[in-house]
Parts: C-alpha cells; structure tokens; sequence
C-alpha cells in the first residue's frame, strides 16, 4: 500500500487530472508551439499564446525580470496555474453540495 502524498500534491494532482485542465494545456502548448514556428522578428504571434494564459502570466511579466527566456517561463508557469484553477474549478462543480470523499 503507497502512502498518500502531502496534501498539497494530492490537490494540484487531483485539479491537473481532470478532462478541462487537460485540455486547456494541450491547447497553450499548440498555442505556444505555433507562436514559436511562426514568430519573425515584427511577428506579433506570440500575443496569442500570451492571452491564452492570461492574467497570471501578464502578473508574471511585470514581477521577473525582462528577457526571452522569462517571457516563455511567464507564459508556461501561467498555463500551470490557470489550469490548476480550471481545474479546481471543474471538479468543485462536479462534486456539487456532496462532501469530498477523497478529502
């Protein structure tokens, strides 16, 4: 028998393994992946991916510091946290008004 894991990663286990969280990630990194292809130097197509992970990858941007590398890490830490929250989201409205019984 495995022993759980702490709380904490249990939760963003649980929130990452649902069908939106999923696929909203599927769908930044086809975003991301086309922006990247696609990108020149007057090319605004990495806009796109940046609003798809908005607004935490915007909050991102203002705190680290300037640069390429921090630009794509605000981008990929911006997916994350979105998608912990859909999925939390998606899984408190699917349990409804019933207790959590893996809690």
């Amino acid at each position: 028998m495995s022993r759980p894991g702490p709380f904490v990663l249990r939760g963003v286990r649980r929130a990452l393994g649902t069908t939106a969280a999923r696929v909203y990630l599927v769908a930044c990194a086809l975003l991301l992946g086309w922006a990247l292809v696609t990108a020149s130097d007057g090319s605004m197509a990495l806009v796109v991916p940046m609003f798809a992970t908005l607004p935490t990858s915007l909050v991102l941007l203002l705190v680290l510091p300037e640069g390429g590398a921090v630009f794509l890490l605000s981008m990929v830490l911006g997916a994350l946290v979105n998608a912990l929250v859909i999925g939390w989201c998606a899984r408190t409205l699917r349990r409804g008004n019933a207790p959590d019984a893996a809690a």
